[in-house]
């Protein structure tokens, strides 16, 4: 592939992440008030309509994401894409005039399954790029997720002054100008060559971890990853409500903390990620990245003042490196025409994360924000957490050398 090529594709993977991330940080810090609005509930029972929400979205996405995965590898990654951020625009508009809670859980279905379109999205970096660019590739696009939490909360709190509903009537904009710049700036990555039949056999989460068996050292990434997709789940699935329930934040000072941590992870993204993994390897800078994580999120346990959040969330800077690092590993493990399977089995694995996190997290925050808990303890969540970053560590580090062999 020419890289006049190569460059517009990577450029535009990158723009979509970031304008998704804004879409998806603009509805963050209202998403509490609206899910108590709609439902006339207080905020312990909407912490919990929330995590369902979360369950539905996630579940969408592990079901359908080596379907989108497999489309890409059989159609090419651009009619995927731009069919997805089509219906990402039309589902922010759904969500925007929602009238009851069971529209909102139908919108959150449909984000679900456009939302497994990240596989392809992926699966372009991993068309264009040479094995030992690819970490630093998903570490552009770990930055562009930053940059758009650093831009979206930040929108969303401001809009959110204005009534609960206008952030998700600016997502769906978003969304809209990314198909329109998608359509004119998008080239396929995909050659003919590459490509390959579509099977449903292998079109869906089972199917596809029985055909990526095959591929050496895949499954001890993928397992390590999945622990670790279960530790980050922790922010969105109960970040807006956790720093209400521990600190009193507004919708501005959630959105601003989610800004801070967007820069944070733009910046380590752009910056870290490529100098770590020269430095130390990708699997050595992955439990680098999950121990720095792990003493972040106990120290939730000791902060009672709300500006101590921010200089805490440093550490974030370090663990960023973790998903380029471990994507670059499987990436490089599967041949050309397989590279779309195999992002969409990662985005399966982290929607598990998604699903189970929220079935976890907010429960546990609800009771013990409620009146029946024994004590009052907000930061019970990243105790969890904290625990499912030590697995994802352990496994990492006594996984055989030979299953990382580039580390």
């Amino acid at each position: 592939m020419e890289s006049v090529t190569a460059r517009r594709a990577v450029r535009f993977v990158v723009l979509v992440v970031l304008i998704d991330a804004m879409g998806f940080g603009i509805i963050m810090p209202v998403l509490p008030r609206i899910v108590m609005d709609l439902g006339h509930v207080g905020l312990a029972d909407a912490t919990r309509i929330g995590g369902w929400l979360g369950i539905v979205y996630a579940g969408v996405q592990f079901l359908t994401g080596p379907l989108m995965g497999n489309l890409g590898d059989r159609f090419g990654r651009r009619p995927v894409i731009l069919g997805s951020l089509t219906g990402f625009a039309a589902d922010y508009a759904l969500m925007g005039f929602a009238p009851s809670l069971g529209w909102l859980f139908l919108g959150r279905a449909l984000a679900g399954l456009f939302g497994a379109s990240y596989g392809p999205a992926g699966a372009v970096l991993a068309d264009v790029s040479a094995p030992e660019d690819r970490a630093r590739h998903f570490g552009m696009i770990g930055a562009a997720f930053g940059i758009g939490f650093v831009l979206g909360p930040a929108i969303g709190g401001l809009l959110g002054e204005w009534g609960a509903r206008a952030p998700f009537h600016a997502a769906a904009l978003l969304a809209g100008i990314n198909v329109l710049i998608g359509l004119f700036a998008f080239p396929e990555t995909l050659a003919p060559g590459n490509r390959r039949p579509f099977r449903w056999a292998r079109a869906n989460p089972i199917g596809a971890l029985v055909s990526l068996r095959r591929a050496p050292g895949v499954l001890p990434v993928a397992f390590a990853m999945f622990w670790w997709n279960l530790a980050g789940m922790v922010y969105p699935a109960t970040w807006s409500f956790f720093a209400i329930a521990a600190f009193g934040w507004s919708a501005g000072m959630i959105g601003a903390s989610l800004a801070w941590a967007g820069i944070l992870m733009a910046v380590a993204q752009m910056l870290l990620v490529g100098p770590m993994v020269k430095r130390f390897g990708e699997r050595r800078a992955a439990a680098i990245g999950i121990a720095a994580a792990i003493a972040e999120f106990l120290a939730y346990l000791f902060i009672r003042d709300g500006w101590l959040v921010f200089p805490v969330m440093l550490v974030l800077a370090i663990q960023s490196c973790v998903m380029p690092a471990m994507s670059g590993m499987m990436s490089r493990r599967v041949g050309a025409d397989q590279q779309g399977e195999l992002q969409g089995f990662t985005g399966s694995i982290a929607a598990i994360g998604s699903v189970i996190a929220p079935a976890v997290y907010n429960p546990a925050l609800a009771f013990f924000t409620g009146g029946s808990a024994p004590f009052y303890l907000p930061s019970i969540v990243f105790v969890l957490a904290a625990g499912a970053g030590l697995v994802a560590l352990v496994t990492v580090m006594t996984t055989p050398r030979a299953h990382w062999r580039d580390a």
